[in-house]
């Protein structure tokens, strides 16, 4: 049986390309477990950067809990700490965050800040953080997101903490890329439909051509079980069950 969870990393890993330099967060088991499985695969000579600042941690085991443990350091290559990250992306030499938030319109703006208005809001969340540096400076900013739906993605944010170079969004439903500066449907994942994309989308969808996201190959799911035999890429969708 597809799930969600396995589509969903094998779409981020795809994006990934040899030789890229690639940072996830803190809270990113799904983009950690993509960067392990891109390297395992197709990507062998991409970079891994992280919180911790252990550079190409291959040789460790996941933590539940966090995606930045001291395991990603103890396990590193090399030491490259996260003050370094910011300051290598405002180069131009970071060429792709996984990043996300709570809000995302269609024009690659993300609100990581409040719901409500920003004097009074409903809920007060953490903040731009490291997304309001890396999403306008990285190379290429790529937002993940376990829930679609109209709250999530909207035509109008609550507040912009972080407009810049957005250029995929993955969620359950289907990968969107940005194309002439506003989102397009990439491509719909084998467990979902346009008509469920258009009914939990905010804003319009936009597509050059509709297209399935192809499923996780025998090859790929071999793969994640290596990397990940914890099967932690599903400790949301778990968590939301």
């Amino acid at each position: 049986m597809l799930r969600t969870c396995d589509i969903m990393v094998v779409c981020m890993a795809r994006l990934i390309r040899d030789g890229e330099t690639v940072f996830h967060g803190v809270s990113s088991h799904l983009p950690l477990v993509a960067v392990l499985l891109a390297k395992h695969l197709h990507a062998p000579r991409a970079v891994h950067l992280n919180i911790p600042g252990g550079v190409d941690s291959l040789a460790l085991e996941l933590n539940a809990f966090t995606s930045a443990g001291c395991d990603l350091w103890q396990a590193g290559e090399a030491d490259f700490p996260l003050s370094e990250v910011f300051d290598l992306s405002m180069r131009g030499g970071l060429d792709v965050a996984f990043l996300s938030g709570v809000q995302f319109d269609n024009r690659g703006g993300v609100n990581a800040s409040v719901i409500g208005p920003y004097a009074k809001p409903k809920v007060r969340l953490p903040g731009g953080a490291g997304s309001a540096v890396l999403i306008p400076t990285a190379k290429r900013a790529i937002i993940w997101r376990t829930k679609h739906d109209r709250r999530t993605f909207c035509e109008t944010l609550d507040f912009v903490t972080a407009r810049g170079n957005v250029s995929d969004i993955v969620t359950p439903l289907c990968h969107f890329a940005m194309h002439g500066g506003e989102l397009a449907l990439a491509s719909i994942h084998p467990t979902a439909s346009i008509e469920e994309i258009a009914d939990s989308t905010g804003f319009p969808i936009r597509y050059i051509e509709l297209r399935r996201t192809p499923p996780p190959t025998d090859a790929e799911l071999r793969a994640l079980e290596a990397v990940d035999p914890g099967d932690l890429r599903n400790l949301e969708f778990a968590y939301e069950a």
